[in-house]
């Protein structure tokens, strides 16, 4: 199996995920795609310094070679996957409270205390 049809079936997978496994539907909010270009930039910055001085080094018969950056395509849908799959996760997780202290917008303990102390 290519690094290409690795990817592929990653990004097929987590698009599973967000769209029919877990319903969280990432990919149809406009604030995920609003957001998803600084989590781009960040992999184009880091993915071009270590294939761009060789600390990276892939084989050309396992990807397309097509790169931006210096970095081959394969990595920044690799990206995505993992970045979609996280989230997907993570909101799920938040939909069930999994974790219930501190809510969102309560803040940490040390605010709690700050409150109850005064």
């Amino acid at each position: 199996m290519t690094y290409t049809t690795a990817v592929l079936l990653g990004v097929a997978g987590a698009l599973v995920v967000d769209l029919a496994v877990l319903r969280t539907r990432l990919v149809r909010r406009a604030v995920f795609w609003a957001t998803y270009p600084i989590i781009f930039f960040f992999q184009l910055l880091s993915n071009g310094i270590l294939t761009g001085r060789d600390i990276v080094r892939y084989d050309p018969a396992a990807i397309v070679g097509v790169r931006l950056v210096h970095a081959p395509v394969e990595d920044l849908l690799f990206g995505f996957a993992l970045i979609l799959l996280t989230l997907s996760v993570w909101v799920w997780l938040g939909r069930r409270g999994v974790q219930p202290l501190p809510a969102a917008g309560e803040g940490s303990r040390l605010l709690r205390r700050l409150r109850r102390d005064r």
